[in-house]
Order: C-alpha cells, then sequence, then structure tokens
C-alpha cells in the first residue's frame, strides 16, 4: 500500500489471502499492523488496566516510537503538556454529606442532542497509527456509550466511512485552508453525511513547533478526507513532513470575518475550538457561534499557554451561558470530569486516552476507556452529593488561591 506523498506502508491489510510475507512488512506502520493480525497486543497490566494512565502505559509499549511520540508529545519544552493535567491535582473538592445518592443520573444535553454522560470524544486525527481500524473503531465504541465522537479532519478513513459504521450523533472538526474550496467541501460531505455540527479548530495559523516529530522526521499520515483535493507530497527540509504540510496548507489569515463566511456555507451549528481568553469567548458570541471548546491543542501549538482547567472560570463568566462551554486537555480521572463540570463546563472531551484505549485493544479499548471515565464520574457525583450533573456548582470545589490559610 502507498499513501498519497509515496510512503511505503506495507500490503493491504489484512492480507485477502490469509498469508502473511513478512519481508513486506518493513516499515513501523506495518510492523504494527502484522501484530495485530496475530494478536500480539500486549494487552495485560495483571487483569488489565484500572486507569487511563495505565492504558497509556500498554500504548506506549504496543506502538513504534515515532507514532507513540505523535499522538503523546505537546510543543517545545512541554510545559503546558504538563501543566494540563497538574492543574486539575491544584483543585481541590468540597462534597456535601447527608444527600440521597442512591440513583445518580450523569445524563446531559449539547446543542440539543442527548448524551449518556458529559464525556465527548475530541478530535484525535491518523488514528491508524494507532489501530488498523483506527477512527471506525473509536466511532462504534462512542456509539456504544452513547456520547458525541468529534471526527477530526485528518482521520485515517473517510468522514463517510465514518458516518457508515453506525447511527449516532457525530460532529466533524474542521481547519481551514489557504483555498477555502476545500474546507467548503469538506463542511458540504459532513453536512450531507449527517454530522451535526461543525468543530473549527482555531488555534493553528501555523502548526507549533513539536520536536519529537522533528526528531523522527514524522511522516505524513493518510488522510482520507483529503485525497482529490490537496497533495501531501511536501518538501520537509530535513523536519517534520507533518510540519510542512501544514506549512503549505493552512491559512495564516484566518480572522473572525471568516467565522461570518463559515456560516454562510452551512446550515450546521459552528462551534470554536481553542479559545482560552475571556476577550476571545465574547468575540466568538459576537461572531454568533454556537459553541466554544476551551483548548490549548492539547498544549501541541504554543508552548506556555495556561492549561485549560485554570482558564475555564474566565471564558465561562464571558459568555454569561449565551453558548455552552466545553474543555479539553489533560482529563485523566472522573474527579477531572466533575472539576470542570463545578467550573461551568458544559462538557469535557477527551483525545489521547482514547487513542491509548484504541492502541490497547482497539474497539473495546476505547470503550473501556470511555466507561472508565464515566464509573469515576458517578462515583465521585456519589461521594460529592450531586445526584445530577445539574446539582454540580462551583461550591463543589476550591482551588489553590481560595484555600484557608494557617495563622501561624
Amino acid at each position: 500500500m502507498v499513501v498519497a506523498n509515496g510512503s511505503h506502508m506495507g500490503p493491504a491489510f489484512p492480507p485477502a489471502t490469509g498469508k502473511v510475507n513478512f519481508s513486506d512488512y518493513r516499515t513501523p506502520l506495518a510492523r504494527h499492523q502484522l501484530s495485530s493480525i496475530f494478536n500480539l497486543e500486549k494487552y495485560t497490566m495483571e487483569d488489565g488496566p484500572v486507569n487511563l494512565r495505565e492504558f497509556e502505559e500498554v500504548a506506549k509499549r504496543n506502538l513504534p516510537k515515532m507514532y507513540y511520540d505523535y499522538f503523546s508529545g505537546g510543543a517545545e519544552d512541554q510545559f503546558t503538556l504538563r501543566e494540563n493535567v497538574e492543574a486539575f491535582r491544584r483543585i481541590m473538592l468540597r462534597p456535601r454529606i447527608l444527600v440521597d445518592v442512591s440513583k445518580i443520573d450523569m445524563s446531559t444535553t449539547l446543542l440539543g442532542y442527548n448524551m449518556s454522560s458529559p464525556i465527548l470524544v475530541a478530535p484525535t486525527g491518523s488514528q491508524q497509527l494507532a489501530h488498523p481500524q483506527g477512527e471506525l473503531a473509536t466511532a462504534r465504541a462512542a456509539a456504544a456509550c452513547n456520547t458525541i465522537m468529534v471526527l477530526s479532519f485528518s482521520s485515517s478513513y473517510s468522514l463517510e466511512d465514518v458516518a457508515s459504521t453506525c447511527n449516532a450523533v457525530r460532529f466533524y472538526q474542521l481547519y481551514v485552508f489557504k483555498r477555502r474550496d476545500v474546507s467548503a467541501a469538506l463542511v458540504q460531505r459532513a453536512e450531507r453525511n449527517g454530522y451535526k455540527a461543525i468543530v473549527v479548530t482555531v488555534d493553528t495559523p501555523r502548526l507549533g513547533r513539536r520536536e519529537a516529530d522533528i526528531k523522527n522526521k514524522m511522516i505524513i499520515p493518510r488522510n482520507s478526507n483529503l485525497e482529490g483535493l490537496i497533495s501531501v507530497d511536501v518538501d520537509p527540509a530535513g523536519g517534520s513532513k507533518l510540519e510542512a504540510f501544514a506549512s503549505e496548507t493552512l491559512d495564516p489569515s484566518l480572522s473572525w470575518k471568516d467565522i461570518k463566511w463559515l456560516k454562510s456555507i452551512t446550515k450546521l451549528p459552528i462551534m470554536v475550538k481553542g479559545i482560552i481568553t475571556a476577550e476571545d469567548a465574547r468575540k466568538a458570541v459576537d461572531a454568533g457561534v454556537s459553541g466554544i471548546v476551551v483548548s490549548n491543542h492539547g498544549a501541541r501549538q504554543l508552548d506556555y499557554t495556561p492549561p485549560t482547567i485554570s482558564v475555564l472560570d474566565e471564558v465561562v463568566k464571558a459568555v454569561s451561558g449565551v453558548v455552552p462551554v466545553l474543555l479539553d486537555g489533560g482529563v485523566r480521572r472522573g474527579t477531572d470530569v466533575f472539576k470542570a463540570l463545578a467550573l461551568g463546563a458544559k462538557a469535557v472531551m477527551i483525545g489521547r486516552p482514547v487513542v491509548y484505549g484504541l492502541a490497547a485493544k482497539g474497539e473495546h479499548g476505547v470503550r473501556s476507556v470511555i466507561k472508565m471515565l464515566q464509573n469515576e464520574l458517578e462515583l465521585t457525583m456519589a461521594l460529592a452529593g450531586c445526584p445530577a450533573v445539574g446539582d454540580i456548582t462551583r461550591n463543589h470545589v476550591m482551588i489553590n488561591y481560595e484555600r484557608p490559610r494557617s495563622l501561624l
């Protein structure tokens, strides 16, 4: 199999004959696919992972280094990458006691669509690098968990293929290209195939400096959605082909006026992903968006931006309930979900944990990751005295600077 940039990915997977010529499997992706044929994935951590951190450990063992680095890495010093997780640990819970929590209701809605819990699947591209079934497996798992998947523009499988996997509510992530006709074509395809919203990423006028990808000379993963629209044959000049491709295709002139253009070409609601300040949140509302995702791109763009949970409060206050506010970045526990909801998020999105589950055990791994987080959230709600999502308030959390100080 040869992708659009000419790089060899190995033979068709799985082999139609059922016979394997080992000499055909030379690239990291092909060897990873071969391991899946023979079920060589090392899934065990004794009886299996018991938290999301352990899923990452399994994924790290299963994946070629280039692909693990691609999924796990952040920009430059990776300060924000670490802070996205650590910032949650600086928020304490303030539980209520003697509340009837015999029944816990985690259900919620987003843009009018019902979900079993306030946990969505974030747009994460190139999932076939983690597992041969890639986004197809993730879509089935999200549907089984009754949650919404946001399909990445850089998905390994086409948006049509993902839409045909199962009947479920899905959103589509969009990047705006220098060639607006390409972006418009993707929006129209998403609308035709039943996607319910467009989530436009607005924090990528250029690709962040991801040094692991540069060292690894990261290839351009297969992007079925762009086949026939944009060539991915670029000169990396000794670095990451991904970075070179982004520089040639993404539009650095993208501005607030383009949200108006985007609204003019579709009837779907538009959410913007990549807001981390109150100023931009107010501009998003003025532009007429239907929702905001507080996000620093998983710390893959500009390093030393604040962790998303630390700015959620100011963004929520800025929009004053006009549109729903979501959060992604650093969510690894049910307590993290609870903290985000207490600070005003309508829901959270998880990206890397989903990919780690996929790399560990395919569709079953993704289901396990989502269910694990849901179960942790349910327990947190019970122990905090919150029978329903709507019962979680700002008074249920205490941030570092709000803690009582000793007089001694």
